[in-house]
């Protein structure tokens, strides 16, 4: 992580320092020695492992019955749908729970009779009426209605008391979540509990997202309804890649790491998104003005699709989401996308509003050296949106370098969202402070990353002190000191169309498979700086004869680049070295590579 405070530059590291292994698989590759440490530095080392990372194929996707309770889980499904049982999904308001929601919705009717559809409603639960997790009021009225199978998606993990009501009004729970199981108590009580991380599991990746755990569900649910050689051959050919597709967006918008499985699902799930045929797909990349024409990297998920999906549940209703998903009426599906694109729209206004108010309290914590403290910083406001907390605290951490979390309040309590930095378990640290006398929180959830929890309003100061001081405890110089970890050193004649189609290869990018990071040292400045809207600016940079030539943009959004260009005093002539990732120019008449800036010095 690179620290934004004022004054602190990050030291400049290598991830890779073994150049014998590189030039090695180098050779053995065909690629370029940058790409070689990219993949080193990633712990792929030999010819086989490297072919697989730059091929994944279906192949690569893990048996869905390695994960414990699914056999069972299949069984019940099958049963259900064979007895006309109606079945209640129960989902979650974020891009995770909606997906997920819609797979097993898909799933489940997929393998009914024609002449005996299945009978599958669903429960999206309203952000701020609701909130997270199932509720038992929710369960009484789906017993009232007939039901008889519940199946939670993306949540359910620690819901003990709904659990205990399932059973009491006589429905099967099949629990289906990613979340970390509750130390102590465990799993609750279920017909099936299907989650990798619980203790257990033979499914040995332990990553996936609530939509991955809900598509292995599916998948599962699809093969066994599949008795033929053809009907098999469909399963793999057709239907397997069309539920990738809403599986990827959920895995990147979820932020779990993107390797091993996950890094096989988005890249295959990404592909399947170029031109979709569901008609709210189709309406929503249109209205995230996303080209049809090729896949979608993973950047316009994490940027343009899943804030217009999150947004439904954020600011109003987020089965909107669901129908989007499941309609195939163009009308209905345009007509939704647009909602969700204003929602989107009223979102970022509302986080903006409430930016202005972090920037003060920020302010009040800074030290006399202009630095935060080495703790975890919990800030809170009546005004601000529930829906926007989760972005607020991550904009915290990127302006701070600090855990961070963010609380509203209403009716007496205070919701939160938190987020954290590398190496800060956050679930961990909620875990502690809520431990010190039993009873902190009424709620809460999320794991190492991401977190969830409410609490009565009296008590936000006890949570402030006590993450306060559990984070003065655990924050290390490790953690918090800026550094600037980069994967290759290499020339401006190295940045080539064939290499930056070696390097998107090595995609897509995210936690757990970082965008890579290149240093090179020495280029002259061709012109002076030029400021973009006051803030931002463009280099004009090239190599030692001028024979290369690239442009280099810094975006201010934690640093302010036209200061520091300022402070080093930099004009045409100036030569410095540059740390960047390489990107595709997006103007039509300034084709070819451009450098996003994360830092420059003087050579």
């Amino acid at each position: 992580m690179i620290s934004a405070q004022a004054g602190l530059r990050p030291e400049w590291t290598t991830y890779t320092s073994d150049s014998g292994e590189v030039n090695t698989l180098a050779d053995a590759m065909g690629c370029p020695p940058a790409i070689a440490a990219i993949l080193v530095s990633r712990g792929i080392t030999n010819v086989g492992a490297a072919q697989s990372f730059f091929n994944p194929s279906l192949d690569d996707l893990i048996d869905p019955l390695l994960m414990l309770g699914m056999s069972v889980a299949v069984a019940r499904i099958e049963q259900a749908v064979r007895d006309g049982e109606p079945i209640l999904i129960y989902g979650d308001y974020d891009v995770d729970g909606t997906t997920a929601t819609v797979l097993l919705k898909t799933a489940i009717e997929r393998i009914a009779a024609k002449d005996r559809p299945a009978k599958v409603t669903y429960h999206v639960p309203h952000r701020l009426r609701e909130g997270y997790g199932m509720q038992t009021s929710v369960l009484g009225a789906a017993a009232a209605s007939g039901v008889r199978l519940v199946i939670s998606v993306d949540t359910g993990i620690r819901a003990f008391a709904a659990a205990e009501e399932a059973k009491a009004l006589g429905l099967d729970l099949i629990v289906t979540d990613h979340h970390l199981p509750d130390d102590v108590a465990g799993v609750p009580e279920a017909l099936a509990v299907i989650n990798p991380a619980q203790e257990g599991c033979g499914y040995p990746f332990k990553s996936l997202c609530g939509a991955g755990v809900a598509f292995k569900l599916a998948h599962a649910i699809l093969a066994a309804a599949a008795t033929t050689e053809e009907e098999h051959a469909k399963l793999r050919r057709k239907l397997i890649p069309s539920f990738l597709k809403l599986v990827a967006i959920a895995t990147i918008a979820d932020s779990v790491p993107l390797e091993g499985e996950n890094r096989v699902i988005a890249a295959l799930g990404l592909q399947a998104l170029r031109n979709p045929v569901q008609p709210g797909l189709r309406a929503l990349m249109q209205v995230a003005k996303i080209p049809a024409s090729r896949p979608p990297t993973s950047t316009e998920v994490g940027f343009r699709l899943a804030p217009r999906i999150n947004a439904a549940g954020r600011m109003d209703i987020a089965s909107d989401v669901v129908e989007l998903f499941l309609t195939r009426d163009t009308g209905r599906a345009a007509e939704l996308a647009e909602k969700l694109n204003r929602l989107n729209d009223e979102r970022r206004a509302t986080e903006a509003q409430a930016l202005d108010a972090i920037e003060a309290q920020l302010a009040s914590l800074r030290g006399q050296d202009g630095e935060f403290p080495c703790e975890c910083i919990v800030l809170d406001d009546p005004e601000w949106h529930r829906g926007v907390l989760g972005i607020l605290a991550s904009r915290i951490v990127d302006r701070t370098g600090r855990p961070a979390l963010v609380l509203t309040h209403e009716d007496g309590y205070a919701h939160g969202s938190g987020r954290s930095v590398a190496g800060f378990h956050l679930l961990d640290a909620l875990t502690a402070v809520h431990a010190v006398d039993g009873g902190l929180f009424t709620r809460f959830g999320g794991h190492a990353h991401a977190v969830g929890f409410s609490l009565p309003s009296e008590r936000v100061g006890i949570l402030r002190e006590r993450m306060q001081s559990y984070g003065a405890s655990m924050l290390t110089p490790t953690m918090l000191a800026p550094a600037l970890e980069y994967d290759a050193e290499v020339s401006l004649e190295d940045l080539t169309a064939g290499f930056f189609e070696w390097m998107n290869r090595c995609g897509p990018f995210g936690i757990g498979n970082r965008e890579p990071v290149f240093v090179t040292r020495g280029v002259t400045l061709a012109s002076d700086v030029r400021l973009i809207k006051e803030k931002h600016v463009c280099l004009q940079l090239q190599n030692g004869d001028g024979a290369v030539r690239l442009s280099a943009l810094g975006w201010s959004r934690n640093s302010n680049w036209a200061r520091r260009c300022e402070e080093l005093a930099l004009h045409r002539g100036s030569t410095v070295d540059i740390a960047y990732r390489l990107k595709a120019g997006d103007n039509p008449q300034f084709p070819g590579l451009e450098l996003e800036l994360i830092d420059l010095k003087p050579s």
